[in-house]
C-alpha cells in the first residue's frame, strides 16, 4: 500500500497504514512562491516561531528569532539559542521520541526498502490567517493517517512519561498547551501521545483531538487558546 503523487513544486510520499511523510522541497520561499506572496501576504515564517510567540502568553521559556521586512512582507527567521550539553537521560528521552515515531509508523517503507530516517523532514506549506495577519507558514509534519474513504489528514506524534497524580497538572498546563499550539496552527486534527515508563517502555497510547484539548483544560482554567491567539495578534501588530 504505497502511493506517490507529484505536484509542480514538491514531491510527496505517503506509505503504510499510518503513513510517515517525507518531502523533498526547496526552501519554501522559492522564487515562484515568493513572487506570489510578495504582494498578497503580510507574514512568512516557519511554525516554530509562531509556537514560541503563542506559548509566551503562559510560559516563560527564552527564545530568539530574526525579523526582516521587504516589500511589505515580514519574514521571521529561526534563531536557535545555544544548547547546553545533554545529560544521558535527556539523550535517552530524545531517542525514545524517535523510537515512538518509528513504532507508530512501522509499516512505512521508503522506495529503497529502508525504514524511517528521523533526520529527513516533511515540510507542509500552509496559508492561514491570525487576526488581521495573512500568513504563509512552513511546518514539519510527523505523519498522516487516512479515513475509511481514503481521506488523508496529518497526525502529530508525541511522547510523555506515564502520568501520576502529582504530574497530571504539569502535563495539562504545559505539555497540552504546546501540543495544542503546534497542532492548531497547522490545522492538524489529531495528536497521538505515547506514554512510557522510566525505562523507555511504551505503556499506552492516547489519541487526542486537537479541538478537544482546550475543552479538556477549560474547567481547570490552566490556559485558554483564545488568550494565546490574542497575545500573538498583538505581538505581530507591534512587530509589523
Amino acid at each position: 500500500m504505497h502511493k506517490k503523487f507529484k505536484s509542480t513544486s514538491s514531491e510527496y510520499t505517503f506509505c503504510g497504514k499510518m503513513h510517515y511523510c517525507q518531502l523533498h522541497i526547496c526552501y519554501f520561499g522559492m522564487l515562484c512562491l515568493e513572487f506570489l506572496i510578495m504582494y498578497t501576504l503580510l507574514l512568512q515564517t516557519y511554525r516554530n516561531n509562531l509556537n514560541k510567540i503563542l506559548a509566551t502568553a503562559y510560559l516563560k521559556d527564552p527564545w530568539k528569532m530574526g525579523v526582516h521586512k521587504r516589500n511589505g512582507v515580514v519574514y521571521l527567521d529561526v534563531h536557535k539559542l545555544p544548547e547546553r550539553p545533554q545529560s544521558e537521560i535527556e539523550r535517552r528521552r530524545c531517542f525514545w521520541g524517535y523510537s515512538f515515531e518509528n513504532l507508530a509508523t512501522e509499516n512505512s517503507i521508503d522506495e529503497d526498502g529502508s525504514g524511517i530516517d528521523a533526520n529527513v523532514e516533511y515540510c507542509s506549506v500552509i496559508k492561514t490567517k491570525l487576526g488581521a495577519h495573512r500568513i504563509v507558514m512552513g511546518a514539519e509534519m510527523d505523519c498522516c493517517d487516512s479515513t475509511d474513504d481514503g481521506r488523508r489528514f496529518y497526525v502529530e506524534l508525541k511522547t510523555s512519561r506515564e502520568l501520576e497524580y502529582h504530574t497530571v497538572e504539569k502535563f495539562e498546563r504545559e505539555k497540552l498547551l504546546r501540543f495544542w499550539i503546534q497542532s492548531f496552527l497547522a490545522g492538524v486534527s489529531y495528536v497521538v501521545v505515547g506514554f512510557r515508563n522510566d525505562a523507555g517502555v511504551l505503556i499506552r497510547t492516547e489519541r487526542l483531538r486537537t479541538k478537544d484539548i482546550t475543552q479538556k483544560v477549560k474547567a481547570k482554567n490552566y490556559w485558554q487558546g483564545g488568550v494565546c491567539l490574542a497575545f500573538a495578534d498583538e505581538v505581530l501588530c507591534w512587530l509589523y
